[in-house]
């Protein structure tokens, strides 16, 4: 009934497109109409103000010969100023920018290494919207912003690059694990060079303390008890030690030492046998 009459709507976010007789007659904003056909007055068509969305794959070589496909996300509208310009300057929007997209992207990645690519896709990206900027302008419409939202190069280049960086990070792992062992050991070595060094001075004061020991109690023993000579009290200790290495062992029931001769009397002939060796050793000097 409304379109009999010359009633017409327009939707939120869309311009109607009117003509008269076929020549273009103005704008239609949102909202109601009368568009009165019987003076040769129609709508020819209606443009979208939104935002629209335009994913672009275009594949292209690398300046390594590397082939990737590089997927851009071109966001755009229409001005409504500047609708009638959009409907009737352009018979496919899509495809004009699709082919410039094309045209931008296989003139800028082939000056790039892969590598390149990946780390320059933002300029890539600058470089496809300042172009579209320049040449949808004329056209009616806005660009407003370009992605480059993917970059994939082949199966084979992809497991080769995983491949390359597992290998270097295996490869610093491997640097890193053998300083920590070097660290390690040579902490070790030090920590054992250390304990024989204390050990060493531990026996030593061990060794010392019992000369000073025997030295007293021969001086003491000697002094106290007149007619004893420091021979006699040598064998006196060296009785009290051999009794107390028996006990010892006889303490252990893993013990596996055995002394040739056994017997009381065989300290004095060990001994007799130190001093006729240490008298001899010392005449053979004096010749």
């Amino acid at each position: 009934m409304g379109q009999a009459l010359g009633c017409l709507q327009v939707d939120q976010s869309t311009v109607g497109i009117k003509e008269t007789f076929g020549q273009y007659n103005d704008i239609l904003e949102p909202g109601c109409h009368c568009v009165p056909w019987c003076f040769g007055s129609r709508i020819a068509g209606h443009l979208t103000l939104r935002v629209q969305q335009l994913d672009v794959r275009c594949e292209t070589k690398t300046k390594d010969n590397v082939f990737v496909t590089v997927v851009a996300s071109v966001q755009y509208r229409a001005l409504a100023e500047k609708a009638a310009d959009a409907y009737y300057k352009l018979s496919n929007t899509r495809e004009q920018i699709q082919a410039y997209v094309f045209d931008v992207i296989r003139a800028s990645v082939p000056k790039l290494y892969l590598d390149s690519v990946f780390e320059q896709k933002n300029d890539v990206a600058k470089a496809v919207e300042d172009e579209l900027e320049k040449a949808m302008s004329h056209y009616g419409y806005e660009i407003v912003q370009t992605l480059i939202v993917d970059i994939e190069p082949d199966v084979h280049v992809k497991r080769a690059m995983n491949e390359i960086n597992a290998a270097a990070r295996m490869r610093m792992a491997a640097t890193e694990k053998a300083e920590a062992e070097k660290i390690l050991q040579i902490k070790r070595a030090e920590g054992e060079a250390e304990s024989k060094y204390l050990s060493g001075v531990g026996i030593a004061r061990q060794r010392q303390a019992i000369v000073d020991g025997l030295r007293d109690s021969v001086l003491n023993f000697a002094g106290n008890v007149p007619g004893t000579s420091a021979k006699d009290v040598m064998d006196m200790v060296l009785v009290t030690q051999y009794f107390d290495t028996l006990r010892e062992i006889g303490a252990s029931s893993k013990s596996s030492a055995v002394f040739i001769p056994h017997g009381p009397g065989a300290v004095r002939d060990v001994a007799s046998q130190i001093r006729d060796g240490l008298l001899q050793g010392k005449s053979g000097t004096l010749e």
